[in-house]
C-alpha cells in the first residue's frame, strides 16, 4: 500500500505544491485545509486514495480531529507529516495587537507542536516516520513589521532540533525547510518598490517558486535517511 502523508494548509500556495510533489512521488495524500475546500478537494482528486479534510489546526480541537481521522479511517498508518499551515499578520512592533500575536502563535507555533505531539504517537508505534516543518528565512534574519511572524518561525526551527533528539530512538526524522521569498499570493501583495529591494538582496536575482520548496520537502520525505534536526534553507542565496 502507498505510504500516507498529511499536509496541513495543503490547498494553496506552497502547501499545494508540496502535496502535488508528494503525490507524484507515490504518496497517498491527506490534504488538510481550513477554508480552501475547492482547491484541496480538486488536488486530492488527482491522486488515487487521497482525500481532503477540513480542520483548523490552529485549534486543539482541529488537531485532535485529524488524529482521530488517522486512527479510525487509516489505522494510524501515517508515514510523513508536513506542518505547513501558518499565517503572516504583518504589523510594526508598536502597532501589533495582542489578538494578532495570539493568532500567530496558535497558527504557526501551537499547531506544529501539538499536531507533532499527537501524530508522533502513531509513528512511534510503527518505529518510523518523518516530520517536516515549514518555517521561514524571517525566523533567522528578522524583517520589518514581522517581529511576531519571525519569532514564531524561529520557534519552529528550535522545536525541530529538540524533537529530532527525542524521536531519533524511534527512527523518526524531524527537519525544517525554511523558504525565502517565494512567488505566492502572500508575496504578490508586497509593494513593487519593496519587492525590487528584496530582489536586489537575492544572489539568484529572482523569487523562488513553490515547486522549488516542494522538491526539498519531497527529498526529505523520500530520501535523506541520515538527516534529522536540520534546517534546510531555500532562498536563492539570501541566507545560509
Amino acid at each position: 500500500m502507498q505510504p500516507l502523508c498529511l499536509i496541513t494548509g495543503g490547498g494553496r500556495g506552497i502547501g499545494a505544491a508540496i502535496a502535488r510533489s508528494l503525490g507524484e512521488a507515490g504518496f497517498r495524500l491527506l490534504i488538510n485545509y481550513r477554508s480552501s475546500a475547492k482547491e484541496a478537494e480538486g488536488l486530492a482528486g488527482q491522486f488515487p486514495g487521497s482525500a481532503a479534510v477540513q480542520a483548523d489546526v490552529a485549534t486543539v480541537e482541529g488537531c485532535d480531529a485529524l488524529y482521530e481521522i488517522l486512527k479510525k479511517d487509516y489505522d494510524g498508518q501515517l508515514k510523513v507529516l508536513v506542518n505547513n499551515a501558518g499565517v503572516a499578520l504583518d504589523n510594526p512592533l508598536f502597532n501589533a495587537s495582542v489578538e494578532e500575536f495570539q493568532k500567530s502563535v496558535a497558527a504557526n507555533m501551537q499547531s506544529v507542536w501539538y499536531l507533532s505531539k499527537k501524530l508522533a504517537r502513531l509513528m512511534i508505534r510503527r518505529k518510523e516516520g518523518r516530520i517536516i516543518n515549514i518555517s521561514s528565512i524571517v525566523g533567522h534574519t528578522g524583517n520589518k513589521a514581522q517581529s511576531v511572524y519571525g519569532m514564531t518561525k524561529a520557534a519552529i526551527d528550535n522545536f525541530t532540533r529538540s524533537a529530532a533528539l527525542e524521536l531519533a530512538d524511534y527512527n523518526i526524522l524531524v527537519n525544517s525547510v525554511a523558504p525565502g521569498f517565494i512567488d505566492t499570493d502572500m508575496t504578490a501583495a508586497i509593494p513593487e518598490e519593496y519587492k525590487e529591494k528584496i530582489l536586489s538582496g537575492i544572489p539568484l536575482g529572482r523569487m523562488g517558486l513553490p515547486d522549488e520548496v516542494a522538491q526539498v520537502v519531497t527529498f526529505l520525505a523520500t530520501s535523506g535517511s541520515y538527516i534529522t534536526g536540520s534546517v534546510i534553507h531555500v532562498n536563492g542565496g539570501m541566507y545560509g
